[in-house]
């Protein structure tokens, strides 16, 4: 291009030379028509050389003048060149101030503006990025043709590795219901809900999948395994209390119908009557203490009082409260001793807590004849433990014992008139005491059951006694 450039420059110059050396020519002719001598002749060759004079300055000049331009316009091709390889930092360095100048400004500010709207860009899609990563949902942006766009952090975790851009999203989940809902939102380009289940061992997302403008689908999964276990575990206490309600229901019908069509019973079989009716209607009274005193420590609103209490009174007041229920059954209640630490609890709350559990190893411990309390100091905490000698429990039951309505053996836990909530009530109190509870045992060596309550802050300053002054004489 420059030298196309440089060879029209010389032509027109040498065609304008030659039309300059015409017309001196043409005037000399004239000159020397009308006037003779040398004197016409010298300024012929004068002219002549004027004219030799002027082409060897202007070659010269032209070939500066052509490299010059060469250069810079080498520098807008060098510029250009930066700008589309991404260097928005690349500038040019303005000489002069010609038009190419003002061109070249031009382009130093399209630069400079591209650079910003760049950064721009970047600073959003890094906040973006960082919101995105934030969210406790996972989320994966599709292509048209299936392959992973981007994913955040939490998309990447449930799929248990990275979502690499440009794959297809098969290569990663294997969900069919997940697959079928992005399926969806490519081909018919609408919005699809559904449910996966099999993305990570015992969670369950909530899949909407919707397409994009600039073509794709958006997927965001949502994890319900929460929602879907308080669901399930609310039919299963709805389904518990109508069993637990009806069966003592059906038993007093069914003894009331009796007494009703018989017109002359016996004193006698009114009497059994009359108390299986007081039985069954004794179970479902406990039934719903126990259900009130559930939904009391399960609600949010439920706080303990708590404050400083010696372990060793908690434990010989639990004792002294229901050592009665002992006096028949032929067990022995045996105690050691225990620390004379501070504990932080609610002595009414631990009341509850020690007679569920003492009542619990009651119905058990027949067989082994005695029951044992005790406790001791830890670090932080004092543990108590309540130990029965019966038939124990075998290891499959030891993680859900302290479910609400679980029992193990479900027909000799109704024949004692056991209600299945004592343990779970045990539970709630503890944790909202900031305690721990668990449960040991082996078939056959019977079960213990620990809990453990913090220790009560040290008062680095105690109050001190008030000291009498003698009386004066």
């Amino acid at each position: 291009m420059t030298q196309r450039l440089f060879t029209k420059l010389l032509g027109v110059f040498l065609l304008l030379l030659a039309v300059q050396m015409l017309v001196v020519e043409f005037l000399i002719h004239r000159i020397g028509e009308r006037a003779a001598g040398e004197v016409l002749g010298v300024l012929g060759r004068d002219a002549l050389w004027s004219a030799l004079l002027a082409l060897l300055v202007a070659l010269p000049l032209s070939a500066w003048v052509s490299r010059r331009g060469k250069a810079r316009l080498r520098r807008l091709v060098e510029f250009s060149r930066r700008i589309a390889d991404g260097d928005l930092a690349a500038r040019i360095d303005i000489q002069g101030g010609d038009e190419l100048s003002k061109v070249e400004a031009a382009l130093n500010k399209t630069a400079e503006r591209l650079a910003q709207d760049f950064a721009e860009l970047e600073s959003g899609r890094a906040e973006l990025a960082v919101m995105l990563d934030s969210m406790q949902e996972g989320v994966v942006a599709i292509t048209s043709n299936g392959a992973v766009r981007w994913s955040n952090a939490v998309m990447q975790g449930i799929a248990g590795l990275q979502l690499i851009p440009g794959r297809p999203l098969l290569h990663f989940v294997r969900d069919p219901n997940l697959l079928a809902c992005v399926r969806g939102a490519l081909e018919r380009s609408e919005l699809c809900v559904g449910r996966a289940s099999l993305l990570a061992p015992g969670r369950v997302f909530e899949v909407n999948a919707a397409p994009l403008l600039s073509g794709g689908a958006l997927v965001v999964l949502h994890d319900v395994t929460g929602i879907e276990a308080a669901q399930k575990s609310r039919r299963e206490f709805v389904a518990n209390v109508s069993h637990e309600l009806r069966t003592p229901l059906t038993s007093i019908q069914g003894y009331v119908e009796t007494l009703i069509e018989d017109p002359n019973p016996s004193p006698e079989t009114t009497l059994e009557f009359l108390g299986v009716i007081l039985k069954n209607a004794s179970r479902m009274t406990r039934l719903t203490e126990d259900l009130l005193a559930l939904a009391s420590v399960e609600s949010p609103d439920y706080k303990v009082k708590l404050q400083p209490v010696r372990a060793r009174v908690l434990l010989s007041d639990a004792i002294d409260s229901i050592g009665g229920k002992f006096v028949d059954s032929g067990v022995e209640l045996q105690s050691t001793s225990a620390p004379d630490s501070l504990v932080m609890a609610d002595p009414d709350a631990m009341h509850q807590v020690f007679g569920n559990l003492l009542e619990n190893a009651l119905k058990y411990a027949k067989s082994g004849k005695r029951i044992r309390v005790s406790a001791r100091l830890l670090a932080s905490e004092v543990e108590f433990t309540i130990q029965d000698f019966g038939p124990g429990i075998a290891s499959e039951h030891l993680e859900r014992i302290f479910e609400r309505f679980y029992r193990i053996d479900k027909a000799r836990s109704r024949e004692s008139g056991g209600t299945g909530l004592g343990l779970a009530i045990v539970k709630h109190i503890v944790q909202a005491h900031g305690g721990r509870v668990w449960v040991e045992s082996e078939l056959g060596n019977g079960a213990s059951f620990h809990f453990t309550l913090p220790l009560a802050p040290v008062l680095e300053n105690p109050p001190q006694p008030a000291q009498q002054t003698p009386a004066a004489a």
